[in-house]
């Protein structure tokens, strides 16, 4: 499977499914969290890749595929949460939350065929461990975003970087799953 529509896709499906049963476990308990709080979230997420890259072990028994899934997963409920606001209480249905992620993910995968096309799939050639360091450094220039309140110079805002976070944890998922 060379083709990064198809490779995207097969990606995706995979983390909507995990995404559809945790909203069934759980339902759309996310939606009380605010943007900020969900950035914590995939800082957390980003952090413990770094690390477990680092220290070559991890004593949790989850490697970092699932964080990476996670990545995307709260990637899409953050630009969920930026288009809606947080709620006070769960006020989504399981089909509102999969018709938002379907959006989200349609869009993600619209921008990365665009920057695909522009960038000849130079991120092929980029090691998995480099796709952790540019979403932690996305996730901190989203923190400054946050602590500037959104008021940007020049920068993009929150949700380009949510949407490039996504982006960088399905191009390593793609590289765990089919390989280099």
């Amino acid at each position: 499977m060379k083709d990064t529509k198809e490779q995207f896709k097969h990606v995706i499906t995979t983390c909507r499914d995990l995404f559809a049963k945790k909203l069934h476990d759980y339902g759309a308990a996310w939606r009380i969290m605010r943007s900020s709080s969900v950035t914590d979230q995939l800082f957390i997420k980003a952090n413990r890749i770094r690390s477990i890259e680092i220290k070559g072990v991890n004593l949790v028994n989850e490697g970092i595929r699932p964080e990476f899934m996670a990545i995307v997963n709260y990637g899409i409920i953050g630009l969920i949460q930026l288009e809606l606001g947080y709620a006070e209480k769960e006020d989504i249905t399981e089909a509102q939350a999969l018709e938002l992620y379907d959006k989200y993910a349609k869009d993600a995968m619209e921008l990365m065929l665009r920057k695909n096309h522009d960038y000849d799939e130079a991120w092929r050639s980029m090691r998995i461990t480099s796709y952790t360091d540019l979403i932690l450094m996305k996730l901190y220039r989203t923190k400054q975003i946050e602590a500037l309140s959104g008021n940007t110079l020049v920068s993009e805002g929150v949700d380009a970087n949510y949407m490039d976070m996504i982006n960088y944890a399905v191009f390593a998922l793609i590289k765990l799953e089919f390989g280099e």
